[in-house]
């Protein structure tokens, strides 16, 4: 299904994948339940201190780490080796690729295996912050989609800045909205309206790229 989807616009890809997700969903409802609990690493569980009276959760900072790590591996695998040649050769051309007797399927597959492998990590690390449960991933899915929009589809470059750009106006947002609307309006109010409206700000940046950049802030070349 994936190899026929390939030949089809990113519209038809994106839809196709959505009913997968949908579909494999229930499937783990059905085997295993709804959720499973999952607890951090005692070793993990408490705050590091970064400076004299700044705390930071040290599996947060384990997390940011490891999602450093993975994307400069992921920039090297891609833009330094000869895999990474393929792949970008296989993604701007697919049909001159082929004329140049590279096996397109075989690498596509082994790049969707390698995104699925990723999808797990990141699910690994974020299962004692937001609970193991059926569905966990939507509204990642969301935001990934933003970030994708936003640096450019298909660039790693672009993915990268975009995922920084979202998350620094979400959490800006949240820190700081309910302290401006306190000025003006009561405490619940504030409380309550501060994180509602930065959770929308991702999107306005979106909206504010395609406005200017609709190819995002760093198209991928070909």
């Amino acid at each position: 299904m994936l190899r026929a989807l390939y030949a089809r616009d990113h519209l038809s890809q994106v839809l196709a994948t959505f009913a997968l997700i949908l579909i494999a969903n229930e499937a783990v409802r059905i085997v295993w339940g709804p959720d499973l609990p999952l607890t951090m690493p005692a070793a993990l569980s408490g705050p590091v201190e970064l400076l004299p009276g700044l705390l930071y959760p040290a599996y947060r900072l384990l997390i940011i780490g490891v999602g450093a790590a993975v994307a400069a591996l992921l920039y090297l695998l891609v833009a330094r080796t000869r895999v990474g040649m393929l792949v970008r050769a296989g993604a701007s051309n697919r049909e001159m690729a082929l004329a140049m007797g590279v096996d397109v399927r075989r690498l596509f597959t082994l790049l969707f295996g390698v995104g699925a492998g990723l999808c797990a990590v990141a699910g690994a690390l974020l299962g004692p912050l937001l609970a193991v449960q059926v569905g966990m991933g939507e509204n990642i899915l969301i935001l990934a989609f933003v970030v994708v929009v936003i640096g450019g589809i298909g660039s790693i470059r672009g993915a990268l800045v975009g995922a920084l750009l979202v998350g620094l106006v979400d959490t800006i947002g949240r820190a700081f909205l309910p302290i401006l609307f306190g000025m003006f309006f009561q405490p619940r109010v504030a409380s309550a309206a501060g994180p509602a409206i930065a959770s929308v700000l991702a999107y306005a940046l979106m909206v504010a790229v395609l406005v200017f950049r609709p190819r995002g802030l760093f198209p991928a070349r070909g």
